[in-house]
């Protein structure tokens, strides 16, 4: 049985992905506050965004501890089928 662990993301993607996120929420911000609209629509508007943003953290955590949880089930099931199978004695007598 192969008990590798999941690839791990490279700094380079981590720094990817924050640009990119910080890129696209900056954008948002700065679409919402040359919106030619009244103060309380871009008022909520910006309610949206943070609303998305939040989420989106939350989102992420729930994935990521998804994935985690995931792993350590793996990992505590591996550690089973080793441990049987090195108290395993193909030669013992069944009685």
């Amino acid at each position: 049985m192969n008990s590798s662990q999941p690839s791990k993301n490279t700094p380079a993607f981590f720094l990817q992905a924050g640009i990119s996120f910080a890129v696209a929420l900056l954008a948002m911000v700065f679409a919402v506050l040359y919106l030619p609209v009244d103060g309380w629509i871009r008022a909520f508007l910006g309610l949206g965004i943070m609303y998305l943003t939040t989420s989106t953290f939350t989102l992420a955590k729930c994935v990521r501890d998804a994935q985690e949880n995931q792993s350590v089930h793996a990992r505590l099931d591996q550690a089973r089928v080793d441990r049987l199978l090195a108290e395993h004695d193909p030669f013992k007598a069944v009685s």
